[in-house]
């Protein structure tokens, strides 16, 4: 029995799979099997996955047909046999340490799940990295700005997730927000690792790129806070709506629509907004600048 199964979701995904899997190949802990689950792509994928297996027997192929990516991790955790399941999308990257890392975090029985650190990289890096919350996650960290950042992030004891019911299929933005929520709402202990152990892709034409839809996946996942004993504070929504600027900003939105964010988190709590003084500054004065500035350097000053 392996000690971690690796998950990771895969549609289309031809052009950044087997820079993916190579990364997990380059684990220091080598005790790990990999389902990846082809979700009924149309171009090379499953000749990668196919590839990746005859040259390493731990990867293995989950087929599904295009029933999203909450239905394609449920899946392949379904058919796991590691202790530990860790998530992964199809075009993110794990620092060599990643695994060993939450080995590591592991060793303490009353953790039931873990997270580093991410740099934001699109093809290159940006030099931005994420931050840690002070102890341990919990929901109101959660209705504000997620501070695990990406499913890529994300490791978690297998018998914990099947405990919470796995990730909402009618979901396909927020759905790991979803998750994480009811995670923390159900007294589970999930902490951070003061380390890089992601790199997560930027991608203009991903599915984080779709703002309206990002936003009512969240209406979603705050319903389950909501069910759970938790709303959101007029802070929350301020900071979360910096968050959604911060990707406009990055992604090339039409003209007006990081400031039309940006405004509606600072009037909803100008105090939640300048949190963090530097981040609501820099976010105010870039949505006021957009059409000055050049693309690269939008992409980079607002990377996460």
């Amino acid at each position: 029995m392996p000690r971690f199964s690796i998950i990771v979701p895969a549609f289309n995904a031809a052009g950044t799979l087997a820079e993916t899997l190579e990364s997990f190949r380059a684990q220091t802990l080598a005790d790990w099997e990999c389902l990846i689950v082809d979700d009924g792509s149309t171009d090379a994928t499953g000749e990668i996955i196919a590839a990746a297996a005859r040259i390493d027997p731990r990867f293995r192929q989950v087929a599904r047909r295009g029933r999203g990516p909450s239905a394609a991790r449920n899946a392949a955790a379904a058919e796991a046999d590691g202790d530990f399941l860790a998530f992964c999308d199809a075009d993110d990257l794990w620092t060599p340490e990643k695994l060993a890392a939450c080995a590591e975090a592991f060793a303490d029985p009353g953790l039931d799940a873990c997270f580093g650190r991410v740099a934001f990289y699109d093809g290159e890096e940006t030099g931005t990295v994420s931050s840690l919350p002070a102890g341990p996650l919990e929901v109101g960290m959660l209705l504000g700005e997620n501070p695990v950042c990406t499913m890529s992030n994300l490791a978690v004891r297998r018998a914990v997730f099947r405990a919470t019911g796995g990730f909402d299929t009618r979901m396909v933005h927020n759905e790991d927000l979803e998750w994480l929520i009811r995670l923390a709402g159900t007294g589970h202990r999930a902490e951070g690792i003061d380390a890089v152990l992601v790199k997560y892709r930027n991608s203009p034409t991903g599915l984080s790129s779709e703002l309206a839809r990002m936003r009512a996946g969240r209406e979603a996942a705050l319903r389950s806070a909501a069910e759970l004993g938790f709303r959101p504070r007029r802070k929350d929504e301020a900071v979360h709506f910096r968050y959604l600027a911060r990707r406009a900003l990055r992604i090339d939105a039409p003209n007006g629509e990081a400031l039309r964010l940006a405004l509606r988190g600072f009037f909803a709590s100008p105090a939640g907004f300048l949190s963090e003084p530097r981040r609501g500054l820099l976010t105010l004065s870039g949505a006021l600048l957009a059409p000055l500035l050049p693309r690269r350097l939008r992409r980079s000053l607002f990377a996460s």
